[in-house]
């Protein structure tokens, strides 16, 4: 019965926990950007008539917030292409395809810190699995000690 009881509180606590520190965080972003060279740029209302050459193309897609790597948006689907603007530097401006011959501009914002340099996220991830293996072992370890101690 004791062990019942043990099990049922070890799920408890881990549900509890998981619940405080979920995958992934629930907010949204609060622009619309893609990240292309390392750079971030914010999708502008302007749409460009002239591009001139592809220049890449969106690697990683999501709309939850978080810290991701390679050329990366939080609108744009994995494909959507990037093109160069005509007279215009990729230092100031980049080009979004959205469909046949329309390209909307992104300005460049600044440097995107990839995901490779913030493991801090992971922290919560990794102690539940620690307590997932953990909780078992010495619940059987009570168990078994009790039942030995009982003899």
């Amino acid at each position: 019965m004791k062990l019942k009881r043990l099990l049922s509180l070890c799920v408890f606590i881990t549900l509890f926990i998981s619940l405080l520190y979920p995958g992934h965080s629930l907010a949204k972003w609060a622009y619309s950007f893609v990240v292309w060279d390392g750079y971030t740029y914010v999708i502008s209302d302007e749409y460009v008539i002239e591009v001139d050459k592809e220049i890449g193309h969106v690697t990683q897609y999501s709309d939850i917030e978080g810290t991701y790597s390679g050329n990366f948006s939080n609108s744009y689907k994995e494909g959507t292409k990037y093109y160069s603007i005509k007279d215009v530097s990729t230092d100031e401006a980049i080009a979004i395809q959205e469909g046949d011959n329309k390209y909307k501009k992104a300005v460049r914002d600044g440097e995107y810190i990839e995901a490779k340099t913030d493991y801090f996220h992971l922290t919560p991830s990794i102690l539940m699995i620690v307590f997932l293996f953990a909780a078992p072992t010495i619940v059987f370890s009570i168990y078994f000690i009790e039942k030995k101690v009982s003899k």
